[in-house]
C-alpha cells in the first residue's frame, strides 16, 4: 500500500531525493520479498512510513531528512518474522529494531538520531524512549501504518466473504430494529 500523495511535485521530488540511495540499493529492494502486515511488503510499509514522517516532520520544522531516512530503514531485518528461527534470540517485536539498525549501518552512513530512531521505533515495547521528537513521530507513524495496512485487509475480507456479508447484514438488521 503506497501512501496517497497529493502534495506538490516539488515536495515529492524532495522526498524521492532523500530516499533515493536507499530505494535503489539491492539489499533494501530485498525487503519486497518479505511481508510485514498481511499483503503489505516490508519495503512498502517502510516507504509509506518514510513518506508520512517526511510530511509531518517537514510541516512542524523538525529534522525531516533524518526522520525520512530512518523510517525508510526502520524494518530492514530481512527475514520472515512469522517463522521461528533457532539463530534468532528473543521475540521479533523486541529485537528487530536493533537488527534493522545493524543492517542499515552496514550499508549506509547514519547519524546518531537515525540510529536511535530505528532501534527505538517499537516504543513502548523497547521500553527506552526515543531521544528525539522525530523518534516519537516515527513510532506513531509506524503504528498508524500497521493499523492502516491491517484495517484494509479486514475491511476487504469482511465485504468479500459471503459469510461475513450475511453476518454484517444480520447485525445491521438487528441494529435497525433497536
Amino acid at each position: 500500500m503506497k501512501p496517497f500523495i497529493k502534495e506538490s511535485s516539488d515536495k515529492n521530488e524532495e522526498f524521492q531525493t532523500i530516499i533515493k540511495e536507499f530505494i535503489h540499493n539491492e539489499t533494501v529492494q530485498e525487503m519486497k520479498k518479505y511481508r510485514q502486515h498481511y499483503e503489505t511488503s516490508c519495503f512498502d510499509h517502510c516507504y509509506m512510513a518514510a513518506y508520512y514522517c517526511f510530511c509531518i516532520c517537514k510541516k512542524y520544522h523538525l529534522d525531516y531528512r533524518s526522520a525520512t531516512r530512518a523510517a525508510m530503514l526502520h524494518d530492514l531485518f530481512l527475514y520472515d518474522w512469522r517463522v521461528r528461527q533457532p539463530d534468532r534470540k528473543g521475540f521479533h517485536a523486541f529485537t528487530h529494531g536493533k537488527k534493522a539498525c545493524e543492517n542499515a549501518c552496514k550499508l549506509f552512513d547514519l547519524n546518531e538520531k537515525e540510529k536511535d530512531m530505528i532501534i527505538k521505533h517499537m516504543w513502548p515495547v523497547t521500553i527506552e524512549f526515543p531521544k528525539s521528537i522525530e523518534g516519537f513521530v516515527l513510532t506513531l507513524v509506524d503504528k498508524y501504518c500497521a493499523l492502516s495496512e491491517s484495517f484494509d485487509v479486514f475491511q476487504t475480507r469482511l465485504f468479500t466473504k459471503q459469510s461475513f456479508r450475511y453476518a454484517y447484514l444480520f447485525l445491521s438488521l438487528i441494529i435497525i430494529r433497536l
